[in-house]
């Protein structure tokens, strides 16, 4: 097999919409999963199916990465999705840094080298901040933050330090995607509904945000323009604060956004992880800027109404 393009995390919510549109365009994709019986499921019409050990630096997967024309490489351990212990953070951690090592591994050992590596990151790499106001603008030159969100990113994108010259490296230092199969506002779309929705924490930390549609479009021309190397932040042009967001979501679902979830109860669902859950970062995409990318949902107010309509 060759000129497929491979993709590691496509049963997430970034990784299933990303796949699932190259599918359906005619592209030959190669889905690399812990389930490839799951995945197969979830993201019907790969050309292949492969067991994704990112532990093992060997494997069925790695065959796949010989001839493929790009990949794709979003797998990582959900961060915010249990509660922080010291083995959920070693797995996330792993998960990101072990599994891009061995990744990079594979493509060194390659016979026909991919043209191209997309690796995740993520804006947690800058650090987190109390607050919007506090918070100076990050574009890509900002220096990493010390905090351990900013660790695991900044070893994350170090793990693709011995990748070939031959191989077009693009870092994806993705925000807060905005979709309702997923992430932050599927969680909050539950309580508005209810109409118990409210900013999270203080209100005051800043929500770097992009619309799914243009996360999946900052992909695909990152795949295809040669000229995009290096960290590339995927944020619309618009951060606001989770009060306002709160606001914007409850104006759409014409819900009242008034009951703040409070910090300790945060903490009381997340342990450590909370820290992280009611902080945030001022980043704005200045690479998308410099390159010309036009936003497809650049306003908070459009995209939510877009996404909750749609079922995006």
């Amino acid at each position: 097999m060759e000129n497929h393009i491979v993709i590691t995390g496509a049963t997430g919510v970034i990784g299933s919409a990303l796949a699932k549109q190259l599918i359906a365009e005619g592209d030959s994709v190669v889905v690399l999963s812990r389930s490839p019986d799951s995945a197969a499921s979830r993201v019907p019409g790969a050309a292949a199916y492969a067991k994704w050990d990112y532990d093992m630096p060997k494997g069925e997967w790695t065959s796949y990465i010989d001839g493929a024309k790009a990949v794709v490489h979003l797998a990582g351990k959900p961060l915010l999705e249990a509660r922080w212990t010291e083995e959920h953070k070693v797995a996330c951690y792993e998960s990101r840094v072990v599994g891009t090592r061995n990744l990079v591994k594979a493509i060194a050992q390659a016979e026909k080298k991919p043209e191209v590596l997309l690796s995740a990151s993520a804006i947690g790499y800058y650090g987190s901040f109390d607050s919007c106001e506090e918070t100076t603008e990050l574009d890509e030159g900002a220096p990493a933050g010390d905090d351990f969100l900013a660790k695991i990113c900044l070893d994350w994108e170090k793990a693709t330090g011995e990748l070939s010259s031959e191989v077009r490296l693009v870092l994806l230092r993705t925000g807060i995607v905005l979709s309702t199969k997923g992430g932050m506002l599927q969680q909050l779309l539950l309580p508005f509904n209810l109409f118990l929705g409210g900013p999270v924490g203080s209100g005051r930390q800043c929500i770097s945000w992009l619309h799914i549609d243009d996360e999946v479009a900052v992909i695909r021309t990152a795949l295809e323009d040669t000229s995009w190397k290096g960290p590339v932040n995927l944020v619309g042009p618009q951060p606001v604060s989770m009060q306002e967001f709160a606001g914007a979501l409850g104006s759409v679902m014409s819900r009242p956004s008034l009951l703040p979830v409070p910090k300790f109860v945060v903490q009381v669902l997340m342990g450590e992880g909370a820290e992280y859950a009611v902080k945030g970062q001022k980043v704005v995409p200045s690479f998308l800027g410099e390159h010309g990318y036009r936003f497809r949902h650049p306003g908070l107010d459009e995209a939510l109404r877009d996404l909750i309509e749609h079922g995006k």
